[in-house]
C-alpha cells in the first residue's frame, strides 16, 4: 500500500509523528464516514500517519461515494457484525500500530446500540488482539456517567471489555458537539422563537468542535500520561446553557431574543404512551426509546458528574482546543460551514 507522507499544516511535528520517529505509523480508523470520524481522518493524515478506514458494509453503489467522501485510497468495507470477516480483513490489511474508533450507533435504540456500540467493537477488539495491534483509542460519551439508556449501557459494557483486554487504551468522553447545538438555526432565521426545555437553564455543556476533538484523539496515541485512562473533555470557555445559546444566535442575527418554553415532562409522556403502544405494535418501541433519549438530553448536563455532591461540575470538566460555539454559529449563518446533525437530534 502507498504510504502517506503529509506533514502537519503548521509545520510542527507532534510527539510520535513520522518525521520524529523515522517511520510512518499505520492506523486503523473506525467511523470515518461521520463528521468526527472525517475530522479524525484529516488530523491523522496531517500528523504523518498512514490511515486505513474500516467502514461498515454498504451497498456496492455507495462504495464510490464513500471513497470520494473520505478521499482515502485505503478504505475497507466489511460487515462489522461478522466476527470472522472482521478478523480476516484486519489481519490481511495490517500491520497497524493502533485502532482509533469514532464508531457509534446512529440512533441509540437498543438493537442498534448493542450491535454497534458493543458487538461491532468487540469484534474489532478481538481481531486487534489476534493481530497484535497494541493500542486502541475509543471515542465514547460523557453521558455514560449516569446511564439510563440502552446505548449508554452498551458503551459502558465495551469500555469495561477494552479496559480488561490487555491493550494500551485511552477512552475519551466528550461533551456536546457543535452540530448537536445547531438544530434551531433555521427556526430563528425563519423568525420563529428559540425552543427551550423549562427556562433554558436546566442543563449546560462545554461544546467541542469536531476538529478540536479529532486533534485530542490523535494526541492520545502519543501521550503516555493519557494511557489507560478515561478522559472527559470539553471545548474552550465556560459552560453554556441552552438559553445562552439562544441569546447568542439572536445577537448574531441582530434580533431581540424570543423564546418558547416546552416542559420536559412532554417527552416523558410521549415515551410512556409509545411504550404502551409498543406492547401491541413492537415498531413503536423504537420511538419510545428516542423519546427517552430526548428527555435525557433535555434534563441532564453534559459535564463531569460529581458523585459525592450529586451535581454536575463545570470546573471539573476539562477544556481543550480553540474553536468556539460563537465562531461556529457565525460560520453557519454566513454560509461558510454547515451543521450536519445526528439521527436522534431533539430539535
Amino acid at each position: 500500500m502507498a504510504m502517506n507522507t503529509r506533514t502537519p499544516r503548521d509545520g510542527q511535528s507532534p510527539a510520535g509523528s513520522a518525521s520524529q520517529t523515522g517511520h510512518i505509523p499505520r492506523v486503523l480508523l473506525l467511523g470515518a464516514t461521520g463528521t468526527i470520524g472525517r475530522a479524525t481522518y484529516e488530523a491523522l493524515r496531517d500528523t504523518g500517519h498512514e490511515v486505513v478506514c474500516l467502514v461498515r458494509g454498504v451497498p456496492t453503489r455507495d462504495e464510490t461515494a464513500t471513497r470520494r467522501l473520505l478521499g482515502a485510497r485505503d478504505t475497507l468495507f466489511v460487515s462489522l457484525e461478522d466476527a470472522e470477516a472482521v478478523q480476516s480483513t484486519i489481519r490481511h490489511a495490517g500491520p497497524f500500530s493502533a485502532v482509533v474508533s469514532c464508531l457509534a450507533s446512529r440512533t441509540g435504540v437498543p438493537g442498534d446500540a448493542w450491535a454497534v456500540d458493543y458487538q461491532a467493537h468487540m469484534n474489532v477488539l478481538a481481531a486487534a488482539r489476534a493481530s497484535g495491534i497494541p493500542q486502541m483509542i475509543l471515542l465514547s460519551a460523557i453521558c455514560v456517567q449516569k446511564p439510563r439508556l440502552a446505548f449508554q449501557h452498551a458503551k459502558l459494557a465495551f469500555e469495561a471489555a477494552l479496559a480488561d483486554s490487555g491493550l494500551d487504551y485511552v477512552i475519551v468522553r466528550p461533551t456536546a458537539f457543535f452540530k448537536s447545538l445547531s438544530g434551531q438555526i433555521e427556526r430563528l432565521r425563519a423568525g420563529k422563537p428559540f425552543l427551550l426545555f423549562g427556562d433554558g437553564t436546566l442543563t449546560a455543556c462545554k461544546p467541542i468542535s469536531d476538529r478540536d476533538l479529532a486533534r485530542f484523539l490523535v494526541d492520545c496515541m502519543h501521550d503516555p500520561a493519557r494511557s489507560r485512562r478515561i478522559l472527559p473533555i470539553g471545548g474552550p470557555g465556560p459552560a453554556i446553557t441552552p438559553r445562552a445559546q439562544g441569546e447568542m444566535l439572536h445577537r448574531l442575527l441582530g434580533r431581540a431574543p424570543r423564546f418558547r418554553s416546552v416542559t420536559p415532562k412532554l417527552l416523558d409522556l410521549m415515551a410512556a404512551l409509545l411504550g404502551l403502544c409498543a406492547k401491541l405494535l413492537p415498531r413503536f418501541a423504537r420511538y419510545a426509546e428516542l423519546a427517552r433519549i430526548g428527555h435525557y438530553y433535555a434534563t441532564e448536563s453534559m459535564l463531569v458528574w460529581d458523585e459525592t455532591h450529586r451535581r454536575y461540575d463545570a470546573d471539573a470538566t476539562p477544556s481543550t482546543g480553540s474553536d468556539t460555539l460563537l465562531e461556529h454559529y457565525r460560520s453557519v449563518l454566513d454560509g461558510t460551514s454547515t451543521a450536519e446533525r445526528g439521527d436522534h437530534a431533539v430539535f
